[in-house]
């Protein structure tokens, strides 16, 4: 039996702009570490071809290994940690604990310079990996409980446009920081770019203290002996029910296509466009806020698209435009090319993940009680999506010698989320009138 759910006022402003706050605080490190100075500093800071255990592989593939390895991680312990937390009331418990790790871990990669601290430098990232998706699925399972079936789009879009403002915010200090590091009395380039990670780090730990005021508190129940087994018993309860939900079976099917081309390309963009067209930090860093500040908009107009049109509609459009992204990623030769191509993945990145997040809480709203654990099916289906997505792009990058073969297959697992999702009935209510979708 799960911890009871505590009474909840949804829809209450200061509640939802707090649970939004979440997204504030940790989305600094989806951007300014993940993405935007990170991947450019590692494949600087180490050799070209690292001999690895006898093994002679490219910096590039090893850096997305690594990210398939943090989310194998993720993967295998979100099972049991997402239903001993439905079992046991600890959603907040679980989301202070990830909070920091991660934000510890972004702070320790200050101490990575080169190749003598490549461990360090691959450790700490795999644990800040790990401790901001971890958290992720006690993050999400808050949306059901905090809001009404109706507001879910407008909630979700609002968490992602508070992450985008508040990424956007510390990278502008960061470029302002590694331009002008004079301002701060240093010196070295190096070390500019390695205080960012211990803003990262500090920023998020920070700003989380918002949210962990204003959400609900953990209604804990009796912990036992035999919790770690209740959570996996609760585990295969949601997968049980899972088997009659056709819709809900078929939408995490065509999810996990589609995030393994989505997150993959979040991820490995700036590895590509520093190997393949020789951008700068500072270069990375200004496409970045381009693809953030489109974001913010992409994720509202979808959003509206999806009132008029449908989730599905929405999402099937937005998937066209992923696959047109990987066609002409393949062919770019140019920095200018790639600026307007960093501009589309802007336009689709906020709202392919506001939009399945919203999507998937209308196909189980009638499990509210169960939130945390059928998220967790959808957290570990992404988590798998990442490590099959960057496991073939880092594998068609050592196996080919270059990574524009990799973005190319990228795009068959945009083509069967496309044609997956096609067969997914979504309802929807505008106007008081039930409809499909």
């Amino acid at each position: 039996m799960n911890a009871r759910t505590p009474d909840i006022l949804k829809n209450d402003k200061k509640t939802i702009n707090g649970w939004a706050f979440f997204d504030w605080a940790n989305s600094s490190y989806a951007l300014v570490i993940a993405v935007a100075i990170f991947p450019n500093y590692f494949i600087r800071q180490t050799d070209d071809i690292i001999n690895l255990a006898g093994w002679q592989i490219s910096n590039s593939s090893l850096y997305a290994f690594s990210i398939s390895f943090a989310y194998l991680i993720i993967a295998l312990m979100l099972p049991v940690l997402s239903g001993v937390a439905d079992y046991s009331g600890r959603r907040l418990f679980f989301l202070k604990i990830f909070t920091f790790l991660g934000s510890t871990s972004c702070i320790a990669l200050f101490f990575f310079k080169g190749m003598p601290q490549l461990a360090l430098g691959l450790g700490c990232f795999i644990l800040a990996t790990i401790g901001f998706d971890g958290g992720k699925v006690f993050y999400n399972s808050y949306l059901p409980l905090i809001s009404t079936e109706d507001k879910y789009d407008q909630v979700s879009a609002r968490g992602f446009a508070f992450g985008y403002f508040g990424s956007v915010i510390l990278l502008l200090i960061n470029l302002l920081i590694i331009m002008k590091p004079e301002l701060v009395g240093i010196s070295d380039d190096d070390l500019a770019i390695r205080l960012a990670f211990v803003m990262v780090g500090v920023w998020w730990v920070a700003f989380a203290q918002i949210p962990f005021r204003r959400l609900p508190a953990d209604n804990y129940s009796q912990v036992s002996k035999h919790i770690l087994k209740k959570g996996i018993q609760e585990i295969r309860a949601v997968w049980k029910d899972l088997q009659p939900q056709k819709n809900t079976k078929r939408f995490l099917i065509s999810f996990f296509c589609y995030s393994a081309g989505v997150q993959t390309i979040l991820y490995l963009a700036a590895t590509f466009a520093e190997k393949e067209l020789s951008f700068e930090t500072t270069e990375l860093i200004l496409i970045i806020l381009i693809l953030q500040i489109v974001a913010i908009g992409g994720a509202y107009l979808f959003a509206f698209i999806s009132s008029l049109k449908g989730n599905k509609f929405s999402l099937l459009s937005m998937l066209v435009i992923w696959i047109s992204i990987c066609i002409l990623a393949y062919f770019v030769q140019y920095k200018l090319q790639f600026y307007l191509i960093a501009s589309l993945v802007g336009l689709v990145m906020g709202g392919i993940q506001s939009m399945s997040r919203s999507t998937y809480s209308k196909l189980i709203d009638d499990h509210v009680e169960d939130a945390t654990s059928y998220f967790s099916f959808y957290e570990v289906l992404e988590k798998l999506a990442i490590v099959f997505g960057t496991f073939t792009f880092g594998f068609i990058d050592q196996l080919t010698g270059g990574m524009r073969n990799s973005v190319l297959v990228l795009a068959i697992y945009f083509l069967l989320g496309i044609l997956l999702l096609s067969s997914v009935k979504i309802e929807r209510k505008p106007k008081n009138q039930l409809r499909y979708s």
